[in-house]
């Protein structure tokens, strides 16, 4: 990136309110993150790699993309008075990959990401008791609106779930944990640092369950074909989307920005859609129609505030 790109997007971001710039950094990761499911979604049930395989090459690429920013900021970017907060975040975070991995093996992307909105309800929950983050009504009531919608879009009465439904929902809770250290860490911590650590230390953890699964060494290579294709463009996107999560944090309060990580929903599902024909429920539009409104609406009201 050029020094010209630089100056404009620092220019542009001085522009933006702080809410405003955490918002627009989580609905950038959450573009990312769609089109990361949709490589996961397609790698997995479609080219039938292994959901430990492709948990390790994915964050191990996306830890030899951060390798710049260790070398830019030196031995600072490493210097830490928390390492136990980070061990504890990379477990949460670890985890709650795995199971969400395991289970776009297994289930719709719409299904999944429906179940993944649960996510937001404990983080605020979380943020409020541990935190002690001011919870208003305006975002209790954004996140309620957010998670009656993917209930909506969801519709567990009307359908029985296999048990790989609820690996998604396992994730939600971990992911939830992951969101709470991220914000409490932020004080103290950079977002290099917060994403460095956690590509590093993720690496050993995610090889040594690849390793302990039926797989084996044996089919842990990287090939050059569309698998392998998969995985390192998963890797990338996974890199550029773990900072801007990471950064968004460090300038908004954490339950204020959970209803826009909603927006993930309409684009996993457009996505899903698109490349696999798993079209949802018609429920699902109302579902979103709540998301999204209420989003929109919790921006303007924090916007005013600012």
């Amino acid at each position: 990136m050029t020094r010209q790109k630089q100056r404009r997007i620092a220019a542009a971001s001085a522009r933006l309110t702080p809410p405003q710039l955490g918002a627009a950094l989580m609905v950038l990761a959450g573009i990312l993150f769609a089109i990361i499911n949709l490589l996961g979604q397609f790698g997995t049930m479609i080219q039938g790699i292994a959901p430990t395989r492709l948990a390790f090459w994915q964050y191990f690429i996306a830890f030899l993309i951060s390798m710049p920013w260790v070398i830019r900021h030196g031995i600072k970017a490493m210097r830490t008075g928390a390492f136990m907060l980070h061990f504890m975040r990379v477990i949460a975070s670890a985890i709650g990959v795995q199971l969400w991995i395991t289970g776009l093996a297994h289930v719709p992307i719409w299904q999944a990401i429906a179940l993944i909105m649960l996510s937001p309800f404990f983080v605020t929950l979380g943020a409020g008791v541990f935190l002690g983050e001011k919870t208003t009504l305006e975002r209790w009531g954004a996140v309620t609106a957010g998670f009656i919608g993917g209930m909506i879009i969801l519709a567990p009465w009307a359908e029985e779930f296999s048990p790989y439904a609820l690996y998604p929902v396992g994730a939600a809770v971990f992911w939830a944990l992951t969101s709470l250290l991220t914000k409490y860490m932020t004080a103290t911590e950079s977002a290099e640092s917060l994403t460095v650590y956690l590509l590093l230390l993720l690496t050993p953890i995610n090889l040594a369950l690849a390793l302990s699964g039926d797989t084996g060494m044996s089919n842990l290579a990287l090939g050059f074909d569309i698998a392998g294709l998969v995985i390192l463009v998963a890797g990338l996107l996974t890199a550029l989307a773990q900072y801007a999560i990471a950064k968004a944090y460090s300038v908004a309060d954490a339950a204020y920005l959970q209803p826009f990580d909603h927006l993930k929903l309409p684009l996993n599902v457009g996505f899903g859609i698109l490349a696999f024909g798993f079209v949802p429920p018609g429920s699902m539009w109302l579902g979103s129609a709540l998301i999204v409104g209420a989003s929109a609406y919790l921006l303007r009201q924090e916007s005013q505030r600012a």
